[in-house]
């Protein structure tokens, strides 16, 4: 935010608002200030610099060139002001000009010889010196307002306007535009993010005061509805119509006619220059002044075109909507653009005319033709304009402060405001009633504060009657109630104070922060209980980290097609208002879809096997707290890959039993013992279960519960549609557990068990069953039984060695279990542990119809 001292000063004289605005200690200490109060200063600059040395004078004679048709030989006065520079008759001096409106008598911008010209300061300064010019000598040169570095237009030289004071050849040029002396303090944006007042001179001017504890008087009309001139002259219809009160809770427009356009005022063109502002004509200009005066943006349109727009129609309609589709538009400078859908268009009846507080259409422009106008002040959702800039590449005045969140009650003051100067100085006629479209406005509330609360927090003693008097300086309305409490009332322009703590952090500020004590903070060094959370995650990275798993952290957003190539519907999942990117547009419902997502790219580089597993939170709409939060769910996902060789060459069986060893490695370290039950037995019944279920392949995987029948999470090989979409290897299997559930269930005791010392007995069974009997029901009843007829005192474990199917015979397969088992009494013989074998066999046939090979 650039801020000029001078259009400080200039603003404060014209309304009455403040006194000097620089304290006694000069500029220097006003920045010191500016940054310790307000916010970072980014660079001073000395406006006054560049002008230096050049004058006005009168142009005494103006005479052809005898040797150029368009050239002029001119004798100027400048007073006898300018030192060193060769005079001829009555102490004129002669300057070539090419401009076509030099004439006798006017009063000009001279540019001595030795200074540099403006527009090329900032560049490649350009200095001036006495030349010949078609055998001339010419002396410097009459300047146009381009080359004066105060707009564009090069048509002609700059005549210096004497109706508002005379003015004798020979006065500075600075001294005369009120830029000698003057001062430039550019402020870093982002120190105003939450305060959109202060992108203006009027909310700069109020602080200035303010941090130096004097106080301020916004203008008399600046105030909160003021009264509307009514229609003057010839009455214009218009109509307004908010198709989106909730993007553009307040729109606020009028019609002018008989309106004057042309050139600004020097002074304007002026005050526009000096903080970076091109003067276009006088009213794109009062708009664009008003804007940096109050923070408002305005913009101004051709009544005649907007109406044209719509053909037969006979009055102007303005309309607030998202743009139709394949919609275009060509902006202001001549940039054509396809608006995204969510954008807020301005159009007419039926076509678009601007991008509502981001740029207005070419169409609809005000230029010299112009005699009629609509002028608009509105209020914008400031996240829909930060996207729809963002997406467009469109960052303009408008757009930097539509984003910090305008006051929409400030509308109709700087919009009867900018009309009465029009009024006053373009000759307009109000020609239609105001229109204000309004939705929902929120009046400040007043916020009660004890004098205490503010004292404790920021460490100081101040009276209730001097925190009253700072914050009465910048115009809040302080009422004193009983026991030293605070009634606090915003002006309406504040829209940042709403708690007890905003107050807090304003008089802190006012105060100054440099008088609050240096004291160091006492702290208490009582060593923190550990957190049962972030200890046990730690355990579980350990524990996977050991088994050659490699930890990922991806983004908690992903994209919807994501989800969708985990076969998940985003419609269940939390959207971002505001994605930074399409591929950050949703909260996760699980791990796994963004850890399948890093094998396809692994695999090309060169891995041929590997683990990947993360521990994060996932989010999804049927978790919700009392109070309407999301709750977040810890969750660990694990995936395990092999490229097709790797794979054939070291793995013998399905993927899913390599990616079970990592489950039942962890489960084992937390005492959890684990049940494993097939995932065509039940169907979720949440919208979170049925998303954590979506990649599995049904067939091929399995709910993991506790013995009492808690669900841990998912474990299995993934669907041919999920391998395809994310072109993974065939040999990939993962697990996704809920890590609170796993918190819950571990058991702290570690349980020992000492190695028989007597030799164990090893033997295969192979049975052969139905095709419908799953492996884990068959090993649930061969455990069982092996568990119930079992010799005294063993220990033992059965584990899968192979599932085969015959190509001939789909009705049945053979499942292998290799069983090794020791005794800690005796030595145990091959034959009864053959009979053991056969009774467990036995019960498996009554149960699931198992035969023994």
């Amino acid at each position: 935010m650039k801020v000029s001292l001078n259009a400080i000063r200039f603003m404060n004289q014209r309304y009455g608002t403040a006194g000097e605005v620089v304290p006694a200690g000069g500029v220097n200490q006003l920045v010191e200030k500016i940054g310790a109060q307000l916010g970072a200063v980014e660079e001073v600059i000395d406006v006054g610099k560049k002008y230096k040395g050049i004058v006005i004078a009168k142009v005494v004679s103006c005479e052809s060139h005898p040797d150029a048709d368009k050239l002029s030989l001119c004798r100027i006065d400048d007073g006898r002001k300018v030192k060193g520079v060769k005079r001829g008759p009555r102490g004129l001096i002669q300057v070539v000009c090419g401009a076509p409106n030099v004439k006798e008598g006017m009063l000009a911008v001279w540019l001595p010889p030795g200074t540099i010209v403006p527009a090329t300061a900032d560049k490649d300064p350009l200095k001036l010196e006495a030349r010949e010019i078609r055998g001339q000598v010419s002396n410097g040169m009459l300047a146009s307002s381009h080359e004066l570095g105060l707009s564009e237009d090069h048509s002609g030289i700059l005549d210096v306007d004497q109706s508002v004071r005379p003015i004798k050849p020979g006065t500075s040029f600075a001294e005369v535009y009120e830029l000698e002396n003057d001062v430039v303090i550019d402020i870093e944006n982002k120190m105003f993010t939450h305060r959109p007042d202060l992108f203006g001179f009027l909310g700069i001017s109020r602080e200035l005061a303010g941090i130096q504890q004097k106080p301020f008087i916004s203008p008399e009309w600046y105030k909160e509805n003021p009264i509307f001139p009514a229609i003057e002259g010839q009455r214009l219809e218009l109509k307004v119509q908010n198709e989106l009160p909730k993007l553009a809770p307040r729109f606020n427009a009028v019609a002018m006619s008989d309106v004057k356009v042309g050139p600004s005022p020097i002074w304007l063109q002026v005050e526009l220059s000096r903080v970076g502002i091109r003067p276009i004509n006088n009213i794109v200009d009062y708009t664009n002044f008003f804007m940096m005066e109050t923070a408002q943006p305005l913009h101004a349109y051709d009544y005649d075109k907007v109406t044209a727009k719509d053909a037969g129609a006979k009055h102007a309609t303005i309309t607030i909507r998202h743009p139709k589709k394949g919609e275009t538009i060509t902006l202001l400078g001549g940039k054509e653009v396809k608006p995204h859908p969510e954008a807020i268009m301005i159009a007419s009846k039926t076509k678009a005319i601007g991008i509502g507080g981001v740029m207005g259409g070419a169409d609809t422009e005000v230029d010299a033709t112009t005699t009629n106008i609509i002028l608009e002040a509105a209020n914008f959702d400031m996240y829909s304009i930060r996207k729809t800039a963002m997406e467009h590449g469109l960052f303009t005045d408008a757009v930097t402060r539509f984003t910090k969140g305008q006051s929409p009650l400030q509308t109709v003051t700087v919009l009867a405001k900018i009309v009465d100067e029009i009024r006053k100085f373009a000759g307009g006629k109000v020609a239609s009633n105001l229109r204000d479209s309004k939705h929902r406005l929120q009046n400040p509330e007043p916020v009660k504060v004890t004098a205490k609360f503010i004292n404790e927090r920021l460490g100081l003693n101040l009276t209730p009657a001097k925190m009253a008097r700072l914050l009465e300086n910048v115009e809040f309305k302080v009422m004193r109630l009983a026991g030293g409490s605070l009634g606090v009332m915003p002006p309406f322009w504040r829209t940042d104070i709403h708690i007890p703590e905003d107050v807090v952090e304003e008089i802190g500020r006012l105060y100054g922060y440099d008088h609050l004590p240096l004291d160091l903070p006492k702290r208490d060094l009582t060593s923190v209980e550990p957190e049962p959370m972030l200890e046990f995650k730690a355990g579980l990275r350990e524990v996977l980290s050991a088994a050659g798993a490699n930890e990922v952290l991806t983004y908690s957003f992903v994209p919807g097609q994501l989800m969708k190539k985990a076969g998940q519907n985003p419609a269940n999942a939390f959207k971002i208002a505001n994605a930074l990117s399409p591929e950050l547009e949703y909260y996760r419902m699980s791990l796994v879809p963004s850890l399948l997502d890093k094998i396809h790219l692994n695999i090309k580089s060169g891995f041929n096997e590997f683990a990947l597993f993360e521990i994060n939170q996932t989010h999804a709409k049927d978790l919700i707290e009392k109070d309407g939060l999301p709750i977040e769910e810890y969750r660990l996902g694990l995936v395990f890959a092999a490229e097709a060789k790797r794979a054939k060459y070291k793995y013998q069986g399905a993927a899913y039993y390599q990616v079970k060893k990592y489950l039942e490695l962890l489960l084992s370290h937390l005492n959890i013992e684990a049940v494993y039950e097939p995932m065509t037995l039940r169907e979720p019944k949440m919208e979170v279960g049925k998303a954590a279920a979506a990649p599995f392949e049904r067939q091929r995987s399995a709910y993991v519960m506790t013995k009492d029948n808690k669900l841990i999470g998912e474990i299995g090989e993934f669907k041919p549609s999920v391998t395809s979409k994310f072109k993974l290897p065939a040999f990939t299997a993962g697990f996704e557990i809920d890590v609170a559930q796993l918190l819950k269930q571990q058991s702290p005791q570690s349980s020992y068990q000492p190695i028989p010392k007597f030799p164990k007995v090893e033997q295969d069974i192979s049975l052969k069953v139905p095709g419908r009997v799953d492996y884990a029901q068959l090993h649930s009843v061969i455990t069982k039984n092996v568990d119930k007829f079992k010799p005294s005192n063993p220990q033992f474990s059965l584990n899968g060695v192979d599932i085969y199917q015959d190509e001939e015979d789909k009705t049945h397969k053979h499942i292998t279990f290799h069983l090794e088992i020791a005794s800690f009494d005796r030595t145990l013989t091959a034959e009864e542990v053959n009979k053991l074998l056969d009774k467990a066999a036995a019960e498996a046939n009554k149960k699931l119809g198992a035969e023994r090979l």
